[in-house]
């Protein structure tokens, strides 16, 4: 490791890599309320895509990790899971204080390990997050079943919500601090204890989230986060005996992978999986909105988000419109170092990311055309993992660039004819997990959101998420709900209770059962 010396706020960015290694310099995995160093005898570096400098070098988790920190939250589980509903909320209400309190370390955190501009993760990941705390410190009071009655006979019955047990997680790179919360919270907040593997990329703000946790009184052992890689410690993780529910956010095809895994212990399944999301444009949008919303929804975290807009769909007499709009805008796009206050647009999270978007817009110039961007700046950022906003145009509906999913700042222009075939084409990919809508005609608009396959569609925007509100997907995009009181209940289990009220009902059935003897 060096200390870096880099364009921008070298103060803050300087602060923030000292912050890291004070923070971390017991290592980088967190058992049982402990900072400890992984077992596996493999390090890996944490790079900040910004610059290309060593962040911080840590100890990889291997399979014994993974074992001891399932074992802690199994010893823990017991307490917790009886714990109160009002118990619960109290302590997450105390968590969301301490985030608070740690906002700006959180922040800061975030954008050097994934190179997002500071005033993104200021000002939606870690407000999004607290925000979250929030509201499962309130939604755990809500834990019930059904109201009791009699429906067979002399018997009452009821139905129970219970924790599941031990919660083996599985968190991306693209959004650290917020897929973290998204795991941890509404399986704690029913009771459950958790295990989270965050990327191996992004492990700062996972580690300074679960620590948060403790400093706000939720046992040792609750939350624990293992820091490995997926092959060795998130396999281990999600094949577990112990544990008895897999959550993961990733792609489609390492999803099937976990899918696979899990199924030998029959694991109840959570996954949120990859995103193609059409943008749809009618002809009676408004032409400055849609291009505004296309840039923001596109360019969101460098385009590197599974609800990112990456296939726009204009009716013909907008389209051309639409493309120049689109594309002026994207050039006023400010990409710089994450630290500096006028950056709009970070890096890429690596240069192999980078390569991997590139490769796409190149292979596309081939039958489509490359209306603004479409290459890596030089200057002072080349050494980071850099692209320039991206617009294509008249690719072929089964084109690559058009099919799969780039997750970078790349987005894609089709021109559509009628309603249905506008409709046709944002529902003609495997994925199904957002979509948006632009129109000013409000049965048009309810009728796309009623027949496009997708776990979410908006109205004249694209992208903006709330606490309250489910997110997950259809189709390839996977099952199972993020957030709001949906996502609290992927993590419980239903029981029916059944009260006999009479002496004589057990009697009556085995008469009926065996006859009079």
């Amino acid at each position: 490791m060096h200390n870096p010396g880099n364009p921008g706020d070298v103060d803050i960015r300087t602060r923030t890599w000292n912050d890291v290694q004070e923070f971390l310099a017991d290592g980088a995995q967190y058992i049982a309320g402990r900072t400890v160093k992984g077992t596996s005898g493999r390090t890996h570096t944490v790079v900040d895509p910004s610059t290309g400098a060593e962040v911080y070098t840590y100890d990889l988790a291997g399979a014994e990790d993974v074992d001891r920190a399932v074992a802690a939250a199994r010893a823990a589980f017991p307490a917790w899971s009886t714990a109160t509903p009002g118990e619960r909320s109290d302590a997450l209400h105390r968590f969301a204080a301490v985030l608070a309190d740690r906002a700006e370390d959180l922040a800061r955190f975030e954008s050097l390990q994934c190179g997002k501009p500071l005033k993104l993760s200021r000002e939606f990941d870690v407000p999004g997050t607290i925000d979250n705390t929030a509201f499962f410190a309130g939604v755990a009071r809500h834990l019930q079943g059904q109201s009791a009655g009699e429906y067979s006979g002399d018997h009452t019955s009821y139905v129970r919500r219970e924790a599941i047990g031990v919660v083996g997680s599985i968190a991306p790179w693209n959004y650290p601090l917020q897929m973290a919360a998204w795991k941890i919270l509404p399986a704690i907040a029913a009771g459950n204890t958790i295990v989270l593997k965050p990327a191996e990329l992004t492990p700062l703000t996972s580690l300074l989230f679960a620590r948060a946790a403790t400093e706000a009184g939720i046992p040792d052992g609750v939350v624990n986060v293992v820091t490995g890689t997926g092959k060795e410690a998130g396999e281990r993780l999600v094949g577990h005996p112990d544990v008895a529910m897999t959550s993961f956010t990733g792609s489609t095809a390492v999803g099937r992978r976990v899918a696979e895994i899990a199924t030998a212990t029959v694991k109840r399944l959570h996954l949120e999986l990859g995103g193609k999301a059409p943008f749809l444009v009618f002809d009676d949008a408004d032409p400055e909105a849609a291009a505004h919303g296309a840039v923001a929804g596109a360019l969101i975290n460098t385009g590197q988000d599974c609800t990112a807009a990456t296939r726009a769909y204009v009716q013909r007499p907008l389209y051309e419109e639409f493309v120049r709009r689109t594309a002026a805008l994207m050039e006023t796009v400010r990409l710089g170092d994450p630290f500096v206050p006028g950056t709009d647009l970070g890096p890429l999270i690596s240069h192999v990311q980078r390569d991997r978007v590139a490769g796409f817009v190149d292979r596309a110039r081939s039958y489509a055309r490359v209306v603004t961007g479409g290459e890596a700046p030089g200057g002072e950022l080349a050494s980071g993992a850099y692209y320039r906003p991206t617009l294509v145009a008249d690719a072929p509906q089964d084109s690559e660039i058009v099919q799969s999913e780039i997750f970078g700042p790349v987005l894609v222009v089709l021109p559509f004819d009628s309603d249905d075939e506008g409709i046709r084409l944002a529902n003609d990919t495997p994925y199904g997990l957002a979509a948006s809508a632009w129109s000013r005609d409000v049965y048009r608009a309810n009728r796309a959101t009623r027949e496009i396959k997708a776990g979410c569609v908006w109205v004249n925007d694209h992208i903006p998420i709330i606490s309250e509100m489910p997110h997950g997907g259809y189709k390839a995009s996977g099952f199972g709900k993020d957030m709001s009181a949906y996502s609290f209940e992927e993590y419980t289990q239903v029981k029916h209770v059944m009260f006999d009220n009479t002496a004589a009902a057990a009697k009556d059935w085995h008469r009926t059962i065996f006859g009079d003897r």
